[in-house]
């Protein structure tokens, strides 16, 4: 599913983001990516979304080599690739309903397909029935169910999560985690880029740990050993 061959990122000569990276993840696998602040953990997202090119090296994703992919092909390859930030990203002026929805306008849906993917995947988080509400009117963890039902609407092979922990408490974090658990029962492919020592050591599931930009362990069930 996805694959990495040598892969090293250099912002400048000072500043090396991730070093000869060789990493392989298999399609329904739930790989948590953990290290301290600076290890390269966003750097490796960046590089699965197209954002940051490697230096060298090789990145693929399915039968598709995005190594140096050409931009006019990145919203295909983000459609495959739903990513879950850290600080929600939502538009305050617009509805729960509106902000799902315009993830679709902007990928040409049409209005039918639109009525029909928004509440099911507002269902998959538990959120229908607050559809017309605006952000600022819901909890931290609610605006993050929001931003994970968003990161669904295109069924996406793969859910990225960059701290999607990292704004919310314990309570709603474990509530997170446990949506995206359903939906890598569902099949899909999920990696979360951590520094959350608690959540790695429940879920008891492959842990890839980066320190100074390289893969220093590579565990199937492993913990977060920093």
């Amino acid at each position: 599913m996805i694959k990495l061959h040598g892969v090293t990122k250099v912002y400048n000569p000072e500043s090396i983001g991730v070093r000869n990276l060789n990493l392989h993840i298999e399609a329904g696998e739930f790989v948590s990516i953990v290290g301290q602040s600076g290890t390269g953990k966003t750097t490796l997202v960046r590089l699965l979304i197209a954002e940051e090119h490697p230096t060298k090296g090789k990145i693929t994703i399915g039968d598709w080599d995005i190594t140096n992919i050409d931009s006019s092909n990145i919203p295909f390859l983000r459609r495959q690739i739903g990513v879950i930030f850290q600080d929600f990203k939502l538009l305050p002026k617009k509805t729960v309903y509106e902000n799902i929805s315009f993830a679709l306008e902007v990928a040409g849906e049409n209005s039918s397909r639109i009525r029909k993917v928004v509440p099911q995947v507002l269902e998959i988080v538990g959120l229908k029935d607050k559809m017309h509400r605006y952000p600022q009117q819901l909890s931290g963890g609610e605006q993050q169910r929001v931003a994970i039902a968003r990161s669904l609407v295109h069924r996406p092979k793969i859910i990225i999560g960059d701290e999607p922990t990292g704004n919310l408490d314990s309570l709603n974090t474990v509530e997170i985690i446990e949506i995206l658990k359903k939906i890598n029962e569902f099949g899909t492919t999920v990696l979360l880029a951590t520094h959350n020592r608690e959540i790695v050591n429940s879920l008891r599931r492959r842990v890839i740990t980066l320190r100074g930009g390289e893969i220093v362990s590579d565990e199937r069930e492993g913990k977060y050993r920093l």
